[in-house]
């Protein structure tokens, strides 16, 4: 199984269930903060001691991020007050297109003609497919709904392999991985890649999976 975003915290909850049918998962929004972490960079307090360089550029990274999701905020407090997104494709193009504020540039690129990820037609399919089924207000429900930690470490103990990119909410270190996956086979930091890696870099993250899980085949 493979997830990024919302999907990565689905699989690796798949992963914690005890099914023999699943045997890896592929990951590249690793839940895989230490709790302590976490708790700091979410009440934005300074940088805890002992964090190395990688793991220091990551909380600052995820502590930068906690002051900018309110849209999050919104959508777990009060989902079924979002209206417009159901009454308005402009309204709901808006909301979608501004993620955290390197997601925004990287999806906001593609209307200003560069060539790189995205292009016009990908982005407004996207937003299409919310629009036509009418659930820009029911997906939002799942912030809501959801009561775990998004970012702590779930107990994978199955095969998981990371692909960390560079410019996802944050960058996962390698010691942080190894250290909430005991069955880590592979980490790989990319070269370019946001947090919508699936969509944005198919071809870079369908080779990660083919070399993550190739330990796995029979």
């Amino acid at each position: 199984a493979q997830g990024g975003d919302w999907g990565a915290i689905v699989t690796e909850l798949m992963a914690t269930q005890g099914d023999p049918a699943l045997i890896g998962i592929h990951t590249s929004m690793p839940n895989a903060v230490p709790a302590d972490i976490d708790a700091a960079a979410g009440s934005r307090k300074p940088v805890p001691s002992g964090l190395s360089d990688e793991e220091q550029r990551a909380y600052e990274r995820l502590a930068f991020f906690y002051t900018q999701v309110y849209y999050a905020f919104h959508m777990g407090t009060r989902p079924q007050t979002l209206a417009g997104l159901a009454d308005s494709p402009v309204g709901l193009a808006t909301f979608m297109i501004d993620h955290d504020a390197r997601s925004l540039e990287l999806i906001a690129r593609s209307f200003n003609g560069v060539a790189e990820g995205l292009t016009r037609d990908d982005v407004l399919d996207n937003v299409t497919l919310f629009w036509l089924t009418n659930t820009g207000v029911s997906a939002a429900r799942l912030y809501w709904e959801y009561k775990l930690g998004f970012f702590s470490p779930k107990g994978v103990k199955i095969p998981v392999v990371v692909s960390s990119f560079p410019d996802d909410l944050y960058p996962m270190p390698r010691s942080w991985a190894e250290r909430a996956y005991p069955n880590l086979i592979h980490y790989n930091a990319l070269p370019k890649g946001g947090h919508f890696a699936a969509w944005e870099q198919p071809a870079l993250l369908t080779e990660e999976m083919r070399v993550g899980f190739r330990s796995l085949r029979t």
